[in-house]
C-alpha cells in the first residue's frame, strides 16, 4: 500500500502533463476552426457582394429601359396597324382548288 502512496506524485505529474497537452490540442483545433470559419465567411461575403452587384445591374437595366421598352411596344403596335392596312387584301371567301 505504501508503494501506491509513492506513485501518487508521479501519477499526478503525468495527469497534469496529459491535461495540458489536451488543452493545447483543443486550442489548436479551435484556432483552426475559427480560421476556417473566417475564411468561409469572407468567401460568402464576396459572393454575396458579387450577387448584389449583379442584381443592381439587372435593376438598372429594367428601370432604365422600362420606359423605352413600353415605347417600343407601342411603336410596334402602331406599325402593325399600318402594315395591316397596306398590301394586297386577302380574299378568304375564295379557296384554292386542289
Amino acid at each position: 500500500m505504501e508503494w501506491l502512496v509513492g506513485l501518487a506524485p508521479f501519477a499526478m505529474v503525468l495527469g497534469i502533463v496529459w491535461i495540458s497537452s489536451q488543452k493545447k490540442l483543443e486550442e489548436k483545433r479551435i484556432a483552426a476552426t475559427a480560421e476556417s470559419s473566417a475564411e468561409k465567411a469572407a468567401q460568402y461575403a464576396a459572393h454575396t457582394a458579387e450577387l448584389e452587384k449583379r442584381v443592381q445591374v439587372l435593376e438598372r437595366i429594367v428601370t432604365d429601359r422600362g420606359y423605352d421598352i413600353a415605347t417600343q411596344i407601342e411603336a410596334l403596335r402602331d406599325t402593325r396597324a399600318v402594315e395591316g392596312e397596306a398590301g394586297v387584301p386577302l380574299n378568304l371567301s375564295k379557296k384554292e382548288n386542289v
